[in-house]
């Protein structure tokens, strides 16, 4: 068995070494963090689709959601000689000059779901976040018959996702005099940080009758949060994003009234970093179809992850 294991373990190092030895391009992913359930899919997601390519050797890093790591990481990446950067910003301000500096290197850059304030990137690609978050506001506002008071779970607000879920949830709320927004609580899309925020606003006795959260991480934690205070989360609608299997199986129970598909863009970033390697042409955005799920059509469709 020890022979045998040794052999195994010598001919994965050959092939490994060997899928080295014909890579042309290197490809430096610096990724925000892998803490979170949606960003560790689509580190992997890349993973998997560049394995498809063994003319590419795939890099990744691990900021853990700090913005001056992440930066520190790309800066890494570019100085080790990657033909190719992709990346997704936690801070669109101040990460912005940085992908100018990639860029006056030669170095094209992919943006995924997140971007800069800037536009030297080569592609950004994303689904329609501003979108989303009308359509979320729209079936809370149905649901709850155009009067109530509603608690927002936020994302990192320094990212573009965040910003424009709150901006066009806020707009059509704005359509709907008799709601309001009576807390906004960030949470980063992090189950532990939401646990807290909904039990902090609980404490402070501020009374809410539906959650909008920015992610289906911390509609998770909000509703681990209601039931530690004896609250049957089925009684406080709840819209999340992303569509992963814990959202899935919290609308199938009525525990979660609705989700929005958010894929990781793995496959679509992989695909516009080869075209770009070889010289093939590649829109500046790629605005990738997001789906409303309830229990009409839950069956029906699978989760990203």
């Amino acid at each position: 068995m020890l022979v045998a294991a040794t052999l195994l373990a010598s001919t994965a190092v050959d092939c490994a070494r060997a899928q080295q030895a014909q890579a042309r391009w290197t490809i430096g992913f610096a990724q925000d963090t892998l803490g979170n359930d949606w960003r560790r899919a689509q580190t992997e997601g890349l993973a998997r689709a560049f394995s498809r390519h063994p003319e590419v050797r795939f890099r990744h890093t691990d900021a853990d959601g700090n913005t001056a790591r992440q930066v520190q990481d790309i800066e890494q990446l570019v100085a080790e000689g990657i033909d190719l950067l992709i990346t997704s910003p936690r801070d669109a301000e101040l990460m912005a000059p940085v992908i100018d500096r990639v860029r006056a290197r030669g170095v094209p850059v992919v943006l995924l779901s997140r971007r800069t304030s800037g536009d030297s990137h080569n592609v950004f690609i994303r689904a329609d976040n501003r979108q989303i978050a009308r359509q979320a506001a729209a079936h809370l506002a149905q649901r709850l018959g155009g009067k109530g008071r509603i608690l927002m779970l936020q994302h990192i607000p320094t990212t573009t996702p965040a910003i424009e879920r709150t901006e066009g949830f806020m707009d059509e709320l704005a359509k709907h005099p008799g709601l309001s927004v009576v807390a906004v609580r960030r949470a980063d899309s992090l189950r532990d940080k939401a646990i807290l925020a909904v039990e902090q606003v609980l404490a402070e006795g501020i009374a809410f009758d539906a959650i909008y959260a920015q992610s289906d991480s911390m509609a998770a934690g909000a509703r681990a949060a209601l039931r530690k205070r004896g609250i049957d989360p089925a009684s406080i609608p709840t819209v999340g994003i992303d569509y992963i299997a814990e959202a899935r199986e919290a609308i199938r129970a009525g525990k979660q009234d609705a989700s929005f598909l958010y894929p990781t863009f793995a496959e679509e970033g992989a695909d516009a970093a080869m075209r770009i390697l070889r010289g093939e042409p590649v829109p500046r955005e790629i605005v990738v179809e997001s789906k409303k799920i309830t229990r009409d059509n839950v069956e029906r469709i699978e989760p990203i992850f």
